[in-house]
């Protein structure tokens, strides 16, 4: 059975008998709203951790001043059944005053440069920030020896890699494979907003990346791929955040420098916001 926390001294001390176990501690960070691709990193930390601990927390200090906190869905006798199934053994659910003490206009705030200043950071200032503080938060609290998050969120994971490696944070850094529906379409919480008109035209984020990929090995520069795949989805009804082609890390590849590639789109259909990628 699952035990669901709600007092930090109570998960300390879950945490504590633990290590005089000599257990190895995995972590699955959330928001909530889950579904398979979360229940996989649930998994993924399992291969490498005695126990597992997973948080439902919506962060209200990585939502933008346009983004509705209170209009996040929040699903949590369904998160618990699935965190259980999926082979959790504790569900940490920390209140907003616990987590930030001071308030959320007082709270310390960390911010993690470069990596975390293009494409989604663009579009989004300060959502990095937010997400970077929450993360150290619950960092501090479980304190794991390993962490896992999903590739979906591409950006967020290199910025989580680079902020646990500059604070020298004892954790691994885990990144989970996107968990994709039948027609390509990545798992998310936001697809429950897509209208039923919209559904059937989301999977074309996922087709174009692949055809991303196809252009950038037939030679296609940088730029040209870009303007050619915002055109494509464009003409689809999309309104386009950013699609781009960057190295692993992010920054931006010379034409016909080898290695490898990610490429990466934001777009909206209709009111929801969509993010994908692709690695080759």
């Amino acid at each position: 059975m699952i035990e669901t926390i709600t007092a930090l001294d109570a998960l300390r001390e879950r945490l504590r008998g633990w290590r005089r176990e000599g257990l190895r501690v995995g972590f699955v960070p959330t928001m909530g709203n889950l579904h398979a691709g979360h229940y996989s990193l649930v998994a993924l930390a399992r291969q490498h951790a005695d126990r597992v601990v997973s948080s439902v927390f919506v962060n209200p200090t990585q939502f933008g001043p346009s983004e509705d906190f209170t209009r996040y869905p929040r699903t949590p006798d369904a998160d618990t059944s699935g965190l259980e199934a999926a082979g959790c053994d504790v569900l940490w659910l920390p209140t907003v005053e616990s987590m930030y003490p001071f308030g959320v206009e007082l709270a310390a705030n960390v911010h993690v440069p470069g990596v975390s200043g293009v494409l989604e950071g663009e579009c989004r200032p300060g959502h990095f920030d937010g997400v970077c503080t929450v993360v150290t938060r619950l960092f501090n609290q479980v304190q794991p020896d390993v962490a896992a998050f999903g590739k979906k969120d591409y950006q967020q994971l290199a910025v989580i890699r680079q902020m646990v490696a500059d604070l020298h944070f004892p954790i691994r850094i885990l990144g989970g494979a996107i968990v994709r529906e039948d027609d390509g379409l990545a798992m998310s919480s936001r697809n429950q907003y897509l209208g039923a008109d919209e559904r059937p035209r989301a999977s074309a984020i996922h087709r174009l990346l692949h055809h991303m990929r196809q252009a950038h090995e037939a030679g296609t520069s940088r730029a040209v791929l870009e303007r050619q795949a915002t055109a494509r989805l464009d003409e689809q009804g999309f309104t386009v955040d950013y699609t781009a082609l960057r190295r692993p890390d992010l920054s931006l590849p010379d034409d016909g420098e080898p290695g490898p590639r990610v490429a990466l789109v934001a777009a909206r259909l209709g009111n929801t916001r969509l993010i994908d990628n692709l690695e080759f």
